[in-house]
């Protein structure tokens, strides 16, 4: 089972889509109580770390540039939104 862990922007559609799969426990920032409270991603990431769980993210640019600098995590999975 692949843990992962949905931050604020990721899409919802997306979350019950790999969930129907059956093979990923996906926790979403609402579910985790984060929703709405402006957690810097720095802040996301060690939340995501510590719960053992790859990030799900639209977020390419900073959190790319997190794994960088911290490369220490369960991983990150960054999409684009691509609505086609």
């Amino acid at each position: 089972m692949t843990r992962l862990y949905a931050d604020e922007q990721y899409p919802y559609p997306v979350v019950e889509s790999l969930r129907s799969l059956g093979h990923h426990d996906v926790l979403t920032a609402k579910e985790a109580g984060k929703a709405n409270q402006r957690i810097p991603d720095p802040e996301v990431l060690v939340f995501a770390t510590i719960e053992q769980r790859a990030l799900l993210t639209q977020n390419r640019k900073d959190f790319f540039r997190l794994h960088r600098d911290s490369p220490d995590h369960a991983g990150i999975i960054a999409c684009t939104n691509d609505r086609d």
